[in-house]
């Protein structure tokens, strides 16, 4: 997981992000860390065969029961445009963690961004730029 992260912030999102940004990041993916995330909430691999190209989660919302957040969602550079990530978001959106929360919240790079919106995801209280992190906030009250 960890390797299908990383390299996906490297390809995929290096025409938003500088590689200082980039790879700050990725030192917050290691094997560890995704196992770590992953015990936390409700964690969906997609393979191909036997290999992982998707994966991504949805837990509590700082803690909360009644508010969802999607974490770790990447879709491998070679398979991305092929309906994979929104395989994942749609599993995520039905999964049964997702059928209890009236808000889902998505902190989005900016790469990934108009995919969410296509999806239905609207700006956090119509903030369009990156926080300080260098992510946008959307939400969806299913």
């Amino acid at each position: 997981m960890s390797a299908l992260i990383t390299e996906t912030l490297r390809v995929t999102n290096s025409r938003d992000y500088t590689e200082e940004y980039i790879e700050e990041l990725a030192l917050r993916m290691r094997p560890e860390d995704i196992r770590k995330r992953a015990a936390e909430v409700n964690f969906y691999v997609v393979k191909d065969g036997g290999k992982t190209v998707g994966c991504g989660g949805i837990g509590p919302y700082w803690g909360r029961t009644d508010e969802g957040r999607f974490t770790n969602i990447f879709v491998h550079p070679g398979y991305q445009g092929r309906g994979i990530g929104k395989l994942i978001v749609k599993t995520l959106e039905s999964d049964g963690f997702a059928s209890q929360v009236r808000r889902i919240e998505v902190p989005a790079s900016v790469t990934a961004r108009d995919f969410y919106i296509k999806l239905g995801y609207n700006y956090r209280n119509g903030e369009t730029a990156p926080n300080e992190d260098g992510l946008v906030i959307l939400e969806k009250y299913p």
